[in-house]
């Protein structure tokens, strides 16, 4: 069947994934391309009165209502510019559509389980609970985001938690 494949680097091996890349600021994240529905250019938003300042708005998207959250903001990394680079990440996080603003998408890239390490502990400074751990791919340093857990945790209040049950 399969056997006559030589492109692992796309193909990957069994426990391989594939991950988008992003850039906030200096450093690059990386989620996993299954929850991506569509990536897009920054447009206005309607911001919401009394929403965390994270939380930019919302967008229409084809009669859905999309709550758009900055990532520089949630990830405390000083105000965002937005400029024609800017992009929104349109995910569908269980059975919720939203949007994350990143300053670039970069590629996406395929790695082994064991090519990702663990997130190095900082105690109570720095919240790692939603990064899934570090990798190297080509020279560079991805921080890999587990990104339905960050977008279900009951401080972004983005999903209802009665939802999260069903999965």
């Amino acid at each position: 069947m399969n056997e006559d494949r030589k492109d692992g680097a796309a193909q990957g091996g069994e426990d391989s994934r594939e991950y988008l890349t992003f850039t906030l600021g200096d450093e690059e994240y990386g989620i996993d391309i299954l929850k991506v529905q569509e990536i897009r250019g920054y447009d206005a938003v309607t911001k919401i009165a009394n929403s965390p300042s994270f939380i930019k708005g919302v967008i229409n998207m084809r009669g859905i209502i999309v709550p758009i959250i900055d990532m520089r903001l949630k990830f405390n990394l000083g105000q965002a510019e937005y400029n024609q680079f800017t992009v929104v990440i349109i995910l569908n996080i269980a059975g919720r559509v939203l949007g994350i603003v990143v300053d670039g998408v970069s590629d996406v890239i395929a790695l082994d389980r064991e090519q990702v390490r663990p997130a190095p502990e900082f105690g109570a400074i720095l919240d790692t609970d939603y990064i899934d751990g570090l990798a190297t791919f080509d020279e560079r340093m991805v921080i890999m985001v587990d990104i339905e857990k960050l977008m279900t945790s009951g401080e972004m209040g983005l999903v209802d938690q009665a939802q999260m049950g069903a999965y």
